[in-house]
């Protein structure tokens, strides 16, 4: 079952943090369909947040189609955007992790990586254009 966080820093809308999440879980292959999302109660009892706040998310990921509400049952995913489970992307994982330690031994803050990600990934996109 994803577990989520929530980071008041980045200055994105707690629901759509959470729609974030289940897009990288989906992605990522963490979450396939038939999976289960933790009740609202669940997440707002993890995440100190209002019913409402997770109730939006939810509505979103329905709305984008990639959950669907079972009343008295719960909520759950209904189809995957992944085609390789984490696993298989092992050895991507671990040269991503060398490249944030040196990233980090170069002076580096999480925010600091993530801007260099970004930028780095939007440069690839437009020379694949």
């Amino acid at each position: 079952m994803i577990d989520f966080h929530l980071d008041v820093r980045t200055g994105v809308a707690p629901y759509l943090q959470i729609v974030r999440q289940v897009r990288q879980a989906l992605l990522l292959g963490l979450l396939t369909e038939g999976d289960k999302l933790p009740t609202v109660k669940e997440v707002v009892a993890k995440l100190a947040i209002n019913p409402n706040t997770v109730s939006k998310a939810y509505r979103e990921l329905e709305h984008l189609g990639l959950a669907a509400a079972k009343p008295g049952v719960g909520t759950f995913i209904t189809r995957s955007l992944g085609h390789a489970s984490l696993t298989e992307h092992g050895p991507l994982q671990q040269e991503l992790r060398a490249w944030m330690d040196k990233a980090r031994a170069a002076g580096l803050t999480g925010p600091g990586i993530e801007a260099m990600f970004q930028n780095t990934l939007r440069e690839s996109d437009e020379e694949e254009k």
